[in-house]
């Protein structure tokens, strides 16, 4: 049995402890590649059939792990080339680093890697090392990162990504089923895509999908990036009658111009960002008014640090955020936003209650496998 004295001196101890730096002694990557599924499509993209994982791990001198993952689902060779940029392009920038000084870190892998340019895959190699590195962190301290944060909420609305196009469909039916699926998984919002065939298509969908929902759930709509501006007026002018939530990614990412004209012009709430990199190309959408909710990705705008700053960017203008993409990773950084509106997800959520998600409460960013 402790002394009293051992006992009064524990917290001391601890926080010793915790004010000893760390240092990362490497870096693991592991790459699965995914059996082909029934593919599912958008307006631009077929998903499904090459898909795969690299799973990051940066382990350090106190026998604290950080992980991260980083997924495609349409890129064959994307896997392999990320991998190979964490091993040997990352590894020798990262390791000796303090993981206590992740803006440092980010930093020093930005200068390291400028030469290639800091968007496309460099970019989910750097957002992917500073998820493991806010994983690390949390464990060190003992909670969830977004506690960690400062969090502005414990739980975050979200809604089912679940109105994709399917093969041999014209009569809607899968389409149907998957949102009646989403909706008796208690659901109080759903997203579709549109803009793969003609607007009178995009009507029959949208009405379908807006009768299913009922009164008091939201309807949104994605584009996926296909319409030049002329185009994404004029449909957008359709949408927004028909009453959907918001208007995602009519046009491609760089047409800046472009989305300054449409939301000046649309009363419907333009959606974008899930394709931009970094915090300087969100404030270039935000500076020219092309968007009233910015999404990020959490492997193309950054990882956690650029994510607040990009949110802060946001909110000092006034404007909502979304994730592209859901999971642990994207709910600790949202749950620290306190401009943040919803998560994307899709499939049954065991801690989903009237539509939102609860926080997790496990030390880190959640990222670690279960069972590891």
């Amino acid at each position: 049995m402790l002394s009293r004295r051992a006992l009064l001196s524990a917290p001391l101890v601890i926080a010793a402890q915790q004010r000893k730096s760390l240092k990362i002694v490497a870096l693991e990557t592991d790459l699965t590649i995914h059996p082909p599924r029934k593919p599912t499509y958008d307006a631009l993209q077929t998903l499904g059939v090459n898909s795969g994982t690299v799973t990051l791990r940066l382990r350090t001198d106190a026998g604290i792990t950080g992980w991260a993952q980083s997924n495609f689902g349409a890129i064959e060779g994307g896997p392999q080339a990320l991998r190979a940029l964490l091993e040997h392009e990352v590894k020798p920038l990262i390791l000796d680093q303090d993981p206590a000084l992740p803006k440092a870190i980010r930093a020093r892998l930005q200068r390291g890697l400028q030469y290639q340019g800091l968007t496309g895959l460099t970019n989910f190699a750097l957002a992917a090392s500073d998820i493991a590195v806010w994983d690390i962190l949390g464990k060190h301290a003992g909670m969830p990162v977004w506690r960690m944060l400062g969090a502005a909420r414990d739980r975050m609305p979200v809604y089912s990504m679940c109105g994709w196009y399917y093969d041999n469909d014209n009569d809607l039916s899968q389409y149907k089923a998957q949102i009646e699926t989403a909706l008796s998984q208690g659901y109080q919002a759903i997203k579709i895509k549109t803009g793969k065939y003609s607007l009178a298509d995009d009507e029959r969908r949208i009405r379908l999908a807006v009768d299913l929902a009922g009164q008091g759930r939201r309807v949104m709509l994605d584009a996926n990036q296909v319409f030049n501006r002329n185009e994404a007026l004029r449909r957008g002018r359709l949408y927004q009658q028909m009453g959907v939530f918001w208007y995602e990614e009519p046009l491609p990412p760089h047409d800046m111009a472009g989305y300054a004209e449409l939301a000046a012009e649309l009363d419907v709430r333009i959606a974008t960002g899930e394709n931009l990199y970094l915090k300087h190309q969100f404030n270039d959408l935000i500076q020219r008014r092309g968007a009233d909710i910015v999404q990020p990705d959490n492997r193309r705008a950054g990882g956690v640090t650029e994510w607040l700053e990009i949110a802060a960017i946001a909110d000092a203008a006034g404007l909502d955020l979304a994730s592209h993409g859901g999971g642990d990773v994207n709910m600790n950084m949202l749950c620290a936003i306190p401009n943040a509106i919803y998560m994307e997800s899709s499939g049954p959520q065991p801690r989903m209650i009237d539509g939102e998600v609860t926080a997790p409460e496990t030390p880190g960013m959640s990222t670690e496998p279960k069972g590891k």
